[in-house]
C-alpha cells in the first residue's frame, strides 16, 4: 500500500476508503495465507520490527479499519472469517508459501507476547490458533515435496527392479532352454 495514512486512524474521504477497499480486496484475492492478530500493546517500533521480519518472507502486515476490511472481504475466501474483524486487528497476508507466513508471525509472537494470534486462513480454509501452531511445525514446502517425491520413487524403483528381475529370469530361462536344445 502506498499510503499508511489510514492506518494511523485519520478520517478518510470516500475516494480514499474506496482505494483501501480495492487494495485489500486484491490482496485478499491473491493471498495464500492470512493470519489475524491483536496488536494491542505493541509500540510503533515493535510494529516496525514485525513488518521487517515479515517483509523478509514477502508477507505484508496491515492494520485496517474493520468496516473497510469486512467490505473488502466480500467475494473472497476471507468473507468466511469476517467475524475476526472485531477490536484492533492486524492482518498478515502471505502470497507465496503458506507455512512461511504462519511461521514468521509465530516467531515474532514468541519474541513479543503482546502480539496475540487469532484465527487464520490457509488457502481458503479457516484455522484456529492451535491449528496455525501445528502448521508452523511443518517443514518447508520444498522439503515436503521432496519427501513426497522420494516416497513415490521408492515403490516405483522396487517395481522396476522386480520387473527387471522377472525379465532377466525369463531371459536366463530362455537361454538355458536354447543351450539345452542346441546341445541335444
Amino acid at each position: 500500500m502506498t499510503s499508511h495514512r489510514w492506518e494511523r486512524g485519520f478520517n478518510l474521504n470516500r475516494t480514499e476508503k474506496e482505494q483501501v477497499i480495492q487494495e485489500l480486496k486484491e490482496g485478499f484475492s491473491r493471498a495464500k495465507t492470512i493470519v489475524f492478530t491483536d496488536y494491542r500493546g505493541l509500540t510503533v517500533a515493535n510494529l516496525s520490527d514485525l513488518r521487517s521480519l515479515l517483509r523478509e518472507g514477502k508477507i505484508e502486515y496491515k492494520i485496517v479499519k474493520n468496516t473497510l476490511a469486512k467490505i473488502a472481504s466480500e467475494g473472497t475466501s476471507v468473507s468466511a472469517a469476517k467475524d475476526a474483524f472485531k477490536g484492533p486487528v492486524g492482518i498478515a497476508i502471505g502470497y507465496d508459501d503458506p507455512v512461511l507466513a504462519v511461521k514468521k508471525i509465530l516467531e515474532y509472537s514468541k519474541k513479543n507476547d503482546k502480539l496475540k494470534i487469532g484465527i487464520g486462513l490457509i488457502e481458503g480454509s479457516i484455522c484456529e490458533a492451535q491449528d496455525l501452531k501445528a502448521v508452523a511445525d511443518l517443514p518447508p514446502r520444498n522439503v515436503l515435496l521432496s519427501t513426497m517425491a522420494g516416497g513415490f520413487k521408492s515403490p516405483l524403483s522396487k517395481l522396476g527392479w522386480l520387473l527387471n528381475a522377472t525379465l532377466s529370469g525369463f531371459a536366463n530361462a530362455l537361454d538355458a532352454l536354447k543351450d539345452k536344445k542346441s546341445s541335444q
